[in-house]
This record gives C-alpha cells, structure tokens and sequence, in this order.
C-alpha cells in the first residue's frame, strides 16, 4: 500500500522539484499518474546524485550502500540511528530502501544523510495576538482570534520556516525540539556561559507549558530522493496567556538567517510541509485561517 493511501497523504510535489537544492541537478520528470510504485513503468531510470559532502563522509552520514563494513539494519533501531519509519514497514530494492511516498526522479541521498528515513522534528512555538490592552485580536472576517508563530527564515533557501532541525543518533524527540528552538531561534550556540544559563531558564519554561503532537510522519520536502527522505514529529507548544512568549528573546542563529513572529493565516507560505502543520495548529486551537 502506498504512503498517500496508508497515510492520507497528498501526492508529493517539492519532492519531485528541479533542480535539486544547492545543485544544477534535474531530476527526471515523474508525471502525478506514475508516482506510486505500483504503477508499472518499466522506462523508469532516476538520475542518481548524492552530493559531496555527503560522500565525504561526516558523522551524520551513512556510507554508501554496498561500502565495506557498512551493513545497516532498516525498518529497525540500528544501534544508536532509528531507521524505523512513522509509516511502518518500507520496501528494501536491490539493497536500497524505497520511499513510502513514490516515485522523486532523483535515486541516490542528495542532501540527506541517511538511507531510508532521515528524522527531524519541528517545535511550532504559538502565542495569540493581542492588543495594546491585552486583549485577543479577532479576524475581522472570520471572527477567530488570530494566532502567531515563531519563524525562522533558512539560509540555505531564503524561505520561512518552523525553526526545527534533525534528530541526533540517541536523542529524544523532547531533547530535539528544544535543542533546535535554542539553536536557530534563540542563537544558543553563540551565547557566553553566563547568557546560556539565562536562556536555558527561558527554553525550560517554555518546553513546559502546553503542547501536543500535531503531526507525525512524511514531510514533502525538496531534499527527498527516491531512497532517503525526511519524516517529522511537529509538536506545538502554546502560551495561553502570553506570559511567558512576551519574554522571549528571539536571536536568529545556526541556519537561521531571521527571526520574528508571525501571523498564522492560509497566505502563509512556509518550507517543505510547514504550511500544513500550521493549518492543523489552527483548526486544533480554534483560531484564523481562511478568510473563506
């Protein structure tokens, strides 16, 4: 069964972008109609790319299928790297694992580090607009009060996005999430000793309040490849009352080239999947989105 079946996922479309990111590279075209696997194309021959920093080799990285001593274990937790999908049980082709979601046009990792499942997760940081008075600002049209979002914009694409990043071999998503908000939202990794102590006292706070899981699986993202690809937790955390959100001190740092709230509405354009959790933090928290 495919993953748009199994999961009740879209077909996905910035997986199948050219060219790929940070490259001249064009993948080979996949019409919507071929996508799932189990369509019979038997012409079907991806361009095969994986980019060099990759293939150097770093800590992040798997070597290259077939490389000696490298025999990893998929669809389970292989020592200290979980290569277990959200989605359950992926297919194994010629030694390669077989993206859930389809066809991309572009065998091989690209950008990713890891064969199969490459693991993030995106802490989607909300608070409600209010007034001078502290008051809840409503839309005028749909008369929902309107939330607002922690947003990074990437450097490497120039887009806004959740400030999230990947899962480190070993760590808990919770680990995950706060570490990343630290790092791209709050520039942790440039803070004195002094400071950091500060900020982690603002991040403890923040990481207790409310929160719930708003998505858990495949992330439609131009990075994807036909043998890796990237799946996420996205949990929000909401300030009910605003009182610990107005203290923040937000410091784009890491990845992140900027960093500001925003507000949560259907003309918000986000990276990958983005705008797709932020729809269902809205219809979960009863506020804004569409103006229809």
């Amino acid at each position: 069964m495919s993953y748009a079946t199994r999961a009740g996922g879209n077909l996905h479309r910035k997986a199948r972008s050219s060219p790929y990111p940070r490259s001249s590279v064009e993948r080979r075209h996949v019409p919507d109609d071929k996508v799932a696997w189990h369509v019979e194309w038997p012409e079907y021959k991806p361009v095969e790319y994986t980019a060099a920093a990759v293939l150097a080799g770093p800590s992040w990285a798997d070597p290259q299928i077939g490389e000696r001593g490298f025999f990893p274990k998929f669809n389970e937790r292989d020592g200290l790297v979980d290569r277990k999908s959200h989605h359950g049980p992926y297919e194994i082709e010629n030694g390669r694992p077989r993206n859930p979601a389809g066809r991309t046009g572009l065998e091989g990792r690209g950008l990713l580090g890891r064969w199969g499942p490459n693991h993030a997760a995106d802490p989607i940081i909300t608070r409600w607009k209010r007034d001078n008075y502290g008051n809840k600002v409503s839309h005028p049209v749909s008369g929902k009060s309107i939330l607002q979002l922690v947003s990074i914009k990437r450097k490497d694409c120039g887009e806004w996005a959740i400030p999230g990043g990947m899962v480190d071999p070993g760590e808990k998503i919770s680990a995950t999430l706060k570490r990343e908000f630290g790092e791209e939202a709050m520039n942790s990794l440039e803070k004195s000793n002094a400071e950091k102590k500060d900020l982690e006292e603002q991040l403890h706070r923040l990481f207790s309040q409310e929160h719930l899981v708003v998505y858990k699986g495949y992330v439609d993202d131009p990075r994807n490849t036909d043998n890796a690809w990237m799946e996420t937790e996205a949990v929000n955390y909401h300030d009910e009352t605003g009182e610990t959100m107005d203290n923040l001190t937000l410091e784009a740092g890491d990845d992140a080239g900027k960093v500001k709230w925003v507000e949560i509405n259907n003309k918000l354009r986000l990276y990958a999947s983005h705008s797709q959790f932020i729809e269902l933090v809205a219809e979960k928290r009863g506020a804004h989105w569409s103006e229809d």
